[in-house]
């Protein structure tokens, strides 16, 4: 199965000692931001048609996933740490990827913040021993 994983960081601390929740739609767009991000990740691919518009040249996975069904999966992790070390196995294992870290603008009070983790469209093997046994959200 041709899929993309999404890697979302379920705890904020406070500043305080404790943890901080986060809007669903703020968590929504920073997975979308990893989504789009993951898959346009290979930017030296892309080739310029006309002004404004681009052409992205896709390897075989990323085109049999965006014929397909775009299969996501949804997964967590509970801190920075996690997220910064589960990106540096992606990395590591030469997957299209996209780290997506928040301003700070409206949420986390001016802090810029590691959020999300877009990885793929890639191939369950490939894929799957990275984040086959983080938890679905």
């Amino acid at each position: 199965m041709i899929k993309q994983v999404i890697v979302m960081r379920t705890h904020y601390p406070d500043g305080k000692g404790g943890l901080r929740k986060v809007r669903t739609g703020k968590m929504v767009a920073q997975g979308v931001h990893a989504s789009m991000g993951a898959l346009l990740s290979a930017k030296q691919s892309w080739m310029y048609a006309r002004p404004r518009q681009f052409v992205l040249n896709l390897n075989d996975e990323a085109q049999a996933w965006l014929e397909g069904k775009f299969t996501k999966i949804v997964v967590g992790v509970k801190t920075e740490e996690e997220l910064l070390a589960l990106h540096q196995k992606v990395l590591n294992a030469g997957l299209l990827c996209s780290l997506i870290q928040d301003a700070g603008d409206t949420e986390f009070g001016g802090v810029p913040t590691y959020t999300a983790l877009g990885i793929g469209p890639a191939s369950s093997e490939k894929i799957d021993p990275i984040t086959g046994e983080l938890p679905l959200i």
